[in-house]
């Protein structure tokens, strides 16, 4: 007997994965991957052809799919000419290149008020600044502009369309009124390309962006004409992938390292600390966001000559501290805070903490305690909670689990299921099938605890001590000056 499902899709920094998910019990059935480059620069087609690979791997002919919907990076610019292909490859929202493009932004108008966000390199309408200022022949080959989201979106449907949440990390578009700022644009790009450029639709959190095309279906091998959820971006749809669509922070250890909640109204913090973003269910979602996390620890990692896991497990046998070896971790420049020249520093060495094991144990504090430093902003912005819930691939580790609860002095929850963006991706795509609203779903297919850890007393202000005096120390370097 063929089980009807639903596809979710996460389209990350460093690969796509693709979960099937029984449509009524929300069980996740199996899951295809296809790498990324990993790069901070990518072409679109390549996340397209990573869909295809991905979906084919996981589509098993015993499925019959009714749906699929993408959550994908935030930020990243792609630009579209007027045959549909893409203008050049994408900058993503790691890649810090617009900078000084924001800083111009930020001095021309006040986008903490009217988006909620005061701009970083990563928002994409500082990327079209860039763009416009570096590359003016490329920007009048443009017609559309959109995210990695919906740039996947547009591929499926023929249509150009996004959501509420991906949308309100642009800087064109405003959680805070609910629309395109066309006089936003038009200081990014001038007023004539501002008029002429086509932006997504923006959908709302139970809206679809269409059906599948015939091409798609062909392509993907996937049934014509099913629908195709909004989707959204990756830190909202592991919101609803984990179903912490209200009263918990969520902490997010990826290629990059997220802390947020979830709002009934609309944040601004014009110190530029947390974003104040949408999320998928309607509501809001301030957000503190670090460049750098697990990534750090690959690099030791591959350092030594040792996976991540293995440099893990050995960083969980050290105390917290790794006895005076201090790291800031910000190998790519930072976002919080913002430091887009920024370079990581490694403090504190001796002969008895240089071992590879005292090395991960130090990157791990340091992120650990950059993350704390971004759950103290979201606190400062009125968004408090009791507790953490851990997402992303860090999650897994017990190391990560540990260090995050010791640095912040908050219990950590872990909640099964792994891929949760994904996961709520499924969750947009389901809920069109099945008529409901995605924060009912959201909650209704919750994923049980499987690991829950309490911080050791006293940790924490070491964590933050330890962590300040390095941040004080590496501002003094010259790579690491604000400019």
């Amino acid at each position: 007997m063929k089980r009807e499902i639903v596809l979710g899709v996460d389209s990350s920094t460093q690969s796509t994965k693709v979960i099937a998910v029984d449509i009524e019990s929300g069980e996740t059935l199996g899951i295809g991957r296809a790498p990324h480059t990993g790069e901070n620069i990518q072409h679109p087609g390549d996340w397209w052809v990573a869909l295809r690979q991905a979906v084919r791997e996981v589509a098993e002919p015993s499925y019959v799919v009714l749906a699929i919907a993408v959550a994908a990076q935030q930020h990243g610019l792609v630009t579209i000419d007027d045959s549909g292909h893409p203008v050049r490859p994408a900058p993503l929202w790691n890649n810090s290149e617009a900078a000084e493009d924001a800083r111009r932004l930020n001095d021309q108008a006040d986008f903490a008020t009217l988006v909620g966000s005061r701009l970083v390199a990563s928002f994409t309408i500082a990327k079209l600044a860039h763009l416009a200022r570096t590359e003016p022949a490329d920007l009048d080959r443009t017609t559309s502009a959109g995210l990695p989201h919906d740039w996947l979106n547009f591929k499926l449907t023929g249509t150009l369309a996004t959501d509420r949440g991906d949308a309100s990390g642009t800087g064109w578009w405003s959680p805070v009124q609910n629309r395109v700022m066309p006089e936003l644009l038009a200081l990014a790009v001038g007023d004539k390309a501002a008029s002429r450029l086509q932006l997504p639709r923006v959908l709302g959190p139970d809206e679809t962006a269409g059906h599948l095309t015939a091409e798609a279906s062909e392509f993907l091998g996937l049934p014509i004409g099913i629908l195709v959820g909004a989707g959204t971006g990756d830190n909202m749809g592991a919101a609803l992938g984990a179903g912490a669509t209200r009263g918990e922070i969520v902490v997010s250890l990826g290629t990059s390292g997220t802390a947020y909640g979830v709002s009934d109204s609309a944040t601004t913090d014009p110190t530029g600390m947390v974003a104040g973003f949408a999320d998928a269910t309607g509501k809001f979602m301030p957000l503190t966001c670090m460049l750098n996390c697990t990534r750090v620890v690959d690099v030791f990692a591959a350092l030594f000559g040792v996976d991540a896991a293995h440099a893990l497990d050995a960083a969980g046998y050290v105390e917290p501290g790794a006895d005076g070896l201090l790291l800031v971790p910000y190998f790519g420049g930072e976002r919080t805070p913002n430091l887009p020249y920024s370079s990581g520093e490694l403090l504190g060495m001796t002969y008895r903490n240089t071992a590879a094991a005292m090395m991960v144990r130090a990157a791990v504090d340091g992120v650990a305690s950059g993350l704390a430093l971004c759950i103290e902003a979201l606190a400062a912005a009125g968004i408090e909670a009791p507790g953490i819930v851990l997402v992303g691939g860090g999650s897994q580790h017990p190391a990560w689990q540990r260090a995050i609860a010791d640095a912040t002095g908050l219990p950590v929850e872990v909640r099964a299921g792994g891929e949760h963006v994904a996961r709520g991706a499924a969750v947009q795509a389901a809920a069109a099938v099945r008529e409901e609203t995605v924060e009912d779903l959201s909650r209704l297919w919750r994923p049980p605890v499987f690991a829950e850890i309490e911080p050791v007393p006293g940790l924490v202000d070491a964590f933050r001590l330890d962590y300040r005096k390095a941040l004080i120390e590496a501002r003094k370097a010259p790579s690491d000056r604000m400019t």
